[in-house]
Protein backbone atom coordinates (compact mmCIF):
# COMPACT_ATOMS: atom_id res chain seq x y z
CA UNK A 1 0.00 0.00 0.00
CA UNK A 2 0.94 3.49 -0.83
CA UNK A 3 2.43 5.79 1.75
CA UNK A 4 -0.20 8.24 0.53
CA UNK A 5 -2.93 5.79 1.16
CA UNK A 6 -1.23 4.72 5.07
CA UNK A 7 -1.17 8.28 5.96
CA UNK A 8 -4.30 9.14 4.94
CA UNK A 9 -6.16 6.08 6.58
CA UNK A 10 -4.67 7.39 9.93
CA UNK A 11 -7.51 9.55 9.92
CA UNK A 12 -6.25 12.79 11.72
CA UNK A 13 -5.04 15.48 9.41
CA UNK A 14 -2.95 18.72 10.12
CA UNK A 15 -4.60 21.39 8.09
CA UNK A 16 -3.05 24.62 7.12
CA UNK A 17 -5.76 27.97 5.64
CA UNK A 18 -7.80 30.53 6.46
CA UNK A 19 -10.89 30.18 8.82
CA UNK A 20 -13.47 32.95 8.22
CA UNK A 21 -17.18 33.97 8.97
CA UNK A 22 -19.98 32.75 6.59
CA UNK A 23 -22.76 35.42 6.87
CA UNK A 24 -26.07 33.81 3.71
CA UNK A 25 -28.94 35.72 3.50
CA UNK A 26 -31.84 33.77 4.49
CA UNK A 27 -34.54 32.44 3.54
CA UNK A 28 -32.89 30.85 0.75
CA UNK A 29 -33.54 32.30 -2.78
CA UNK A 30 -33.17 36.05 -1.30
CA UNK A 31 -30.82 38.03 -2.97
CA UNK A 32 -27.93 39.48 -0.11
CA UNK A 33 -28.77 43.35 -0.75
CA UNK A 34 -32.69 42.65 -0.50
CA UNK A 35 -31.73 40.43 2.58
CA UNK A 36 -33.91 41.26 6.24
CA UNK A 37 -31.34 38.62 7.93
CA UNK A 38 -28.63 36.76 7.59
CA UNK A 39 -27.21 33.53 9.21
CA UNK A 40 -23.92 33.13 10.35
CA UNK A 41 -21.33 29.67 10.61
CA UNK A 42 -17.62 28.97 10.04
CA UNK A 43 -16.84 29.55 6.92
CA UNK A 44 -13.18 29.59 4.75
CA UNK A 45 -11.88 26.69 2.78
CA UNK A 46 -9.51 25.12 5.24
CA UNK A 47 -11.70 25.32 8.04
CA UNK A 48 -14.26 23.56 5.86
CA UNK A 49 -12.67 20.74 4.99
CA UNK A 50 -11.84 20.38 8.97
CA UNK A 51 -15.14 20.75 10.12
CA UNK A 52 -16.12 18.02 7.11
CA UNK A 53 -13.71 15.88 8.02
CA UNK A 54 -14.85 15.73 12.08
CA UNK A 55 -18.49 14.79 10.95
CA UNK A 56 -17.53 12.41 9.27
CA UNK A 57 -15.74 10.42 11.64
CA UNK A 58 -12.25 11.84 11.20
CA UNK A 59 -9.78 14.10 13.23
CA UNK A 60 -8.52 17.29 11.96
CA UNK A 61 -6.55 20.71 13.64
CA UNK A 62 -6.40 23.93 11.94
CA UNK A 63 -3.08 25.68 11.73
CA UNK A 64 -3.64 29.21 10.98
CA UNK A 65 -3.84 32.80 12.68
CA UNK A 66 -7.32 34.63 13.75
CA UNK A 67 -8.15 38.10 14.60
CA UNK A 68 -8.17 39.33 18.43
CA UNK A 69 -11.80 40.48 18.30
CA UNK A 70 -14.82 39.00 18.49
CA UNK A 71 -15.32 37.40 14.75
CA UNK A 72 -11.80 35.47 15.19
CA UNK A 73 -13.91 34.50 18.41
CA UNK A 74 -16.38 33.50 17.02
CA UNK A 75 -14.64 31.53 14.09
CA UNK A 76 -12.49 30.07 16.89
CA UNK A 77 -15.67 29.18 18.40
CA UNK A 78 -17.00 27.15 15.70
CA UNK A 79 -14.41 25.13 15.31
CA UNK A 80 -14.60 23.66 18.56
CA UNK A 81 -18.19 23.46 18.01
CA UNK A 82 -17.47 20.86 14.37
CA UNK A 83 -14.67 19.05 17.19
CA UNK A 84 -11.68 20.87 15.62
CA UNK A 85 -8.96 20.80 17.44
CA UNK A 86 -7.95 24.59 17.78
CA UNK A 87 -4.36 24.01 19.61
CA UNK A 88 -2.03 25.75 17.08
CA UNK A 89 -4.58 29.06 15.92
CA UNK A 90 -2.81 31.65 16.57
CA UNK A 91 -4.36 34.81 18.08
CA UNK A 92 -3.17 38.03 16.41
CA UNK A 93 -3.61 41.45 17.76
CA UNK A 94 -3.88 44.65 15.85
CA UNK A 95 -5.61 45.70 12.23
CA UNK A 96 -5.59 41.99 11.33
CA UNK A 97 -8.85 40.76 10.01
CA UNK A 98 -10.17 37.25 9.82
CA UNK A 99 -12.00 36.96 6.62
CA UNK A 100 -15.53 37.52 6.20
CA UNK A 101 -17.97 35.97 3.28
CA UNK A 102 -21.31 37.60 2.52
CA UNK A 103 -23.63 35.70 0.03
CA UNK A 104 -26.67 34.06 -1.18
CA UNK A 105 -28.43 30.98 -1.71
CA UNK A 106 -29.31 31.69 -5.47
CA UNK A 107 -27.24 30.20 -8.21
CA UNK A 108 -28.73 32.41 -10.81
CA UNK A 109 -26.00 35.66 -10.81
CA UNK A 110 -24.66 34.19 -7.57
CA UNK A 111 -23.27 36.92 -5.71
CA UNK A 112 -19.85 36.04 -3.00
CA UNK A 113 -18.78 39.05 -1.33
CA UNK A 114 -15.55 38.40 0.58
CA UNK A 115 -13.81 40.59 2.48
CA UNK A 116 -10.45 39.90 3.03
CA UNK A 117 -8.30 42.75 3.77
CA UNK A 118 -5.39 42.94 6.35
CA UNK A 119 -6.22 39.33 5.96
CA UNK A 120 -5.51 37.63 9.67
CA UNK A 121 -4.64 34.18 7.97
CA UNK A 122 -1.56 35.35 5.59
CA UNK A 123 0.33 35.62 9.07
CA UNK A 124 1.39 32.45 9.91
CA UNK A 125 5.20 32.08 10.55
CA UNK A 126 7.83 29.60 10.32
CA UNK A 127 7.63 29.39 14.05
CA UNK A 128 4.04 29.07 13.55
CA UNK A 129 4.16 25.98 11.65
CA UNK A 130 7.75 24.90 13.39
CA UNK A 131 5.38 24.41 16.38
CA UNK A 132 3.12 21.18 15.20
CA UNK A 133 3.86 18.11 15.79
CA UNK A 134 3.39 16.35 12.63
CA UNK A 135 4.07 12.90 14.03
CA UNK A 136 0.79 12.93 15.31
CA UNK A 137 -1.17 13.07 11.99
CA UNK A 138 -1.71 11.05 9.29
CA UNK A 139 -1.63 13.68 6.63
CA UNK A 140 -0.95 17.28 5.98
CA UNK A 141 -3.92 19.24 3.72
CA UNK A 142 -3.66 22.71 2.65
CA UNK A 143 -5.70 24.70 -0.07
CA UNK A 144 -3.98 26.89 -2.14
CA UNK A 145 -5.00 30.45 -0.82
CA UNK A 146 -2.17 30.43 1.98
CA UNK A 147 0.35 30.48 -0.81
CA UNK A 148 -0.78 34.26 -2.17
CA UNK A 149 1.12 35.53 0.14
CA UNK A 150 4.11 36.07 2.46
CA UNK A 151 4.66 34.87 5.21
CA UNK A 152 2.14 32.14 4.87
CA UNK A 153 3.68 31.03 1.47
CA UNK A 154 7.36 30.68 2.99
CA UNK A 155 5.50 28.93 6.23
CA UNK A 156 3.65 26.25 4.01
CA UNK A 157 6.23 25.05 2.26
CA UNK A 158 8.38 25.11 5.67
CA UNK A 159 5.40 23.01 6.67
CA UNK A 160 5.78 20.85 3.37
CA UNK A 161 9.23 19.89 4.47
CA UNK A 162 8.45 19.30 8.15
CA UNK A 163 6.04 16.91 6.96
CA UNK A 164 8.65 14.95 4.65
CA UNK A 165 10.95 14.70 7.40
CA UNK A 166 8.77 12.55 9.15
CA UNK A 167 7.31 10.75 6.14
CA UNK A 168 4.00 12.70 6.30
CA UNK A 169 1.91 12.99 2.81
CA UNK A 170 0.73 16.50 1.37
CA UNK A 171 -2.57 16.82 0.67
CA UNK A 172 -2.95 19.80 -2.04
CA UNK A 173 -5.93 21.32 -2.87
CA UNK A 174 -5.51 23.89 -5.67
CA UNK A 175 -8.51 26.37 -4.97
CA UNK A 176 -6.79 29.31 -7.05
CA UNK A 177 -8.76 32.51 -5.91
CA UNK A 178 -7.94 34.97 -8.71
CA UNK A 179 -8.65 38.08 -5.77
CA UNK A 180 -6.07 37.22 -3.52
CA UNK A 181 -2.89 36.63 -5.37
CA UNK A 182 -0.87 39.46 -6.73
CA UNK A 183 -0.73 38.44 -10.39
CA UNK A 184 -1.52 35.42 -12.54
CA UNK A 185 1.82 35.01 -13.19
CA UNK A 186 3.28 34.53 -9.83
CA UNK A 187 -0.19 32.20 -8.93
CA UNK A 188 1.17 30.01 -11.88
CA UNK A 189 4.51 29.47 -10.87
CA UNK A 190 4.03 29.61 -6.96
CA UNK A 191 0.86 26.84 -7.11
CA UNK A 192 2.91 25.00 -9.95
CA UNK A 193 5.55 24.56 -7.13
CA UNK A 194 3.02 23.03 -4.47
CA UNK A 195 1.72 20.82 -6.88
CA UNK A 196 5.24 19.51 -7.43
CA UNK A 197 5.77 19.19 -3.78
CA UNK A 198 2.46 17.16 -3.49
CA UNK A 199 1.04 13.78 -2.71
CA UNK A 200 -2.37 14.12 -3.70
CA UNK A 201 -3.33 17.16 -6.21
CA UNK A 202 -7.30 17.80 -6.62
CA UNK A 203 -8.30 20.93 -8.82
CA UNK A 204 -10.92 21.36 -11.32
CA UNK A 205 -10.00 21.79 -15.11
CA UNK A 206 -9.64 25.83 -14.74
CA UNK A 207 -7.54 25.24 -12.02
CA UNK A 208 -5.36 22.79 -13.84
CA UNK A 209 -5.43 24.80 -17.00
CA UNK A 210 -4.41 27.39 -15.61
CA UNK A 211 -0.99 25.73 -13.77
CA UNK A 212 -0.39 24.53 -17.60
CA UNK A 213 -1.08 27.71 -19.57
CA UNK A 214 -4.10 27.16 -20.80
CA UNK A 215 -7.65 25.43 -20.03
CA UNK A 216 -6.74 23.03 -23.19
CA UNK A 217 -3.66 21.52 -21.73
CA UNK A 218 -5.33 21.09 -17.68
CA UNK A 219 -5.69 17.45 -18.65
CA UNK A 220 -2.21 17.16 -20.14
CA UNK A 221 -1.06 18.75 -16.76
CA UNK A 222 -2.82 16.43 -14.43
CA UNK A 223 -1.76 13.25 -16.37
CA UNK A 224 2.06 14.37 -16.05
CA UNK A 225 2.02 15.39 -12.66
CA UNK A 226 0.51 11.45 -12.03
CA UNK A 227 3.59 10.27 -13.21
CA UNK A 228 5.13 10.53 -10.31
CA UNK A 229 5.42 7.11 -8.27
CA UNK A 230 2.63 7.37 -5.38
CA UNK A 231 1.36 10.50 -6.39
CA UNK A 232 -2.68 10.74 -6.84
CA UNK A 233 -4.07 13.87 -8.84
CA UNK A 234 -7.60 14.12 -8.89
CA UNK A 235 -8.98 16.18 -12.50
CA UNK A 236 -12.79 17.79 -11.55
CA UNK A 237 -14.87 18.48 -14.35
CA UNK A 238 -17.91 20.25 -12.63
CA UNK A 239 -21.31 18.82 -14.28
CA UNK A 240 -19.12 15.97 -16.12
CA UNK A 241 -17.90 14.28 -13.02
CA UNK A 242 -14.44 13.60 -12.19
CA UNK A 243 -10.93 11.64 -13.14
CA UNK A 244 -8.45 10.43 -10.83
CA UNK A 245 -5.21 9.38 -11.95
CA UNK A 246 -2.98 6.68 -9.36
CA UNK A 247 -0.53 3.69 -9.88
CA UNK A 248 -1.60 4.00 -13.96
CA UNK A 249 -5.12 4.23 -13.50
CA UNK A 250 -7.64 6.60 -15.16
CA UNK A 251 -10.39 6.47 -12.77
CA UNK A 252 -13.77 8.19 -14.35
CA UNK A 253 -16.60 9.20 -12.02
CA UNK A 254 -19.83 11.01 -12.05
CA UNK A 255 -21.79 12.92 -10.04
CA UNK A 256 -25.17 13.32 -8.32
CA UNK A 257 -27.25 15.53 -9.90
CA UNK A 258 -29.46 17.82 -7.28
CA UNK A 259 -31.38 20.66 -7.14
CA UNK A 260 -28.68 23.48 -6.13
CA UNK A 261 -29.25 26.19 -4.16
CA UNK A 262 -25.57 27.70 -4.41
CA UNK A 263 -22.58 27.26 -6.14
CA UNK A 264 -19.79 27.31 -3.43
CA UNK A 265 -18.53 24.95 -0.80
CA UNK A 266 -18.45 21.87 -3.22
CA UNK A 267 -14.76 21.50 -3.40
CA UNK A 268 -14.10 21.58 0.47
CA UNK A 269 -16.79 18.92 0.90
CA UNK A 270 -15.68 16.83 -1.66
CA UNK A 271 -12.67 16.69 -0.01
CA UNK A 272 -13.49 15.65 3.18
CA UNK A 273 -16.03 13.27 1.49
CA UNK A 274 -13.03 11.45 -0.29
CA UNK A 275 -10.76 11.19 2.49
CA UNK A 276 -13.10 9.68 4.73
CA UNK A 277 -14.22 7.01 1.91
CA UNK A 278 -10.08 6.43 1.97
CA UNK A 279 -9.42 6.27 5.60
CA UNK A 280 -12.29 3.99 5.86
CA UNK A 281 -11.10 1.39 3.61
CA UNK A 282 -12.94 1.83 0.66
CA UNK A 283 -12.01 1.12 -2.97
CA UNK A 284 -10.66 4.33 -4.18
CA UNK A 285 -13.71 4.88 -6.97
CA UNK A 286 -16.30 4.17 -4.17
CA UNK A 287 -13.81 7.12 -2.24
CA UNK A 288 -14.20 9.63 -4.88
CA UNK A 289 -17.84 9.10 -5.55
CA UNK A 290 -18.70 9.32 -1.32
CA UNK A 291 -16.79 13.15 -2.14
CA UNK A 292 -18.57 13.89 -5.11
CA UNK A 293 -22.02 12.69 -3.22
CA UNK A 294 -20.71 15.17 -0.04
CA UNK A 295 -20.59 18.33 -2.98
CA UNK A 296 -23.76 17.67 -3.69
CA UNK A 297 -25.76 17.64 -0.45
CA UNK A 298 -23.81 20.77 0.58
CA UNK A 299 -24.57 22.85 -2.53
CA UNK A 300 -28.48 21.89 -2.38
CA UNK A 301 -28.23 23.57 1.63
CA UNK A 302 -27.54 26.88 2.31
CA UNK A 303 -24.23 27.10 4.52
CA UNK A 304 -20.72 25.58 3.95
CA UNK A 305 -19.69 23.76 7.31
CA UNK A 306 -23.59 23.49 8.79
CA UNK A 307 -24.45 21.52 5.47
CA UNK A 308 -21.37 19.38 5.71
CA UNK A 309 -23.10 15.97 6.10
CA UNK A 310 -22.47 13.14 8.71
CA UNK A 311 -21.42 9.82 7.71
CA UNK A 312 -24.68 9.36 8.65
CA UNK A 313 -26.67 12.00 6.42
CA UNK A 314 -24.04 10.92 3.73
CA UNK A 315 -25.19 6.92 3.74
CA UNK A 316 -28.98 7.88 3.72
CA UNK A 317 -28.10 10.30 0.75
CA UNK A 318 -26.40 7.40 -1.40
CA UNK A 319 -29.49 5.12 -0.21
CA UNK A 320 -32.48 7.32 -1.82
CA UNK A 321 -30.20 8.95 -4.47
CA UNK A 322 -30.48 7.26 -8.24
CA UNK A 323 -27.29 8.48 -9.11
CA UNK A 324 -24.19 9.00 -10.05
CA UNK A 325 -24.55 9.70 -13.70
CA UNK A 326 -22.20 7.94 -15.80
CA UNK A 327 -19.01 9.60 -16.42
Amino acid sequence: MSALIDGIRRNKFAVFGRAGMDMFAEPAGTKAEHAESFRSDLGGSSANICAGLCKLGGQSALVTSVSNDCVGRFCTNKLQHYGVDTQYLKVLDGEYRISLAVYESVLEDFQNCIYRNNAVDFQVTTEDVDRVNYSDFGALITAGTVFAAEPSRGSTFRAFENARKVGMPVIFDVDYRPYSWPSPQVAAEVLSRAGEESDLIVGNDEEFGFMAGGIEKGMDKARELAQRPGRMVIYKMGQSGAVTFFEGQEIRTGIYPVTAVKPNGAGDSFMAGLLAGIAEGRPLKEAVLRGSACASIVVSQPGCAPAMPTTAQLDAFLATHPGPTEA
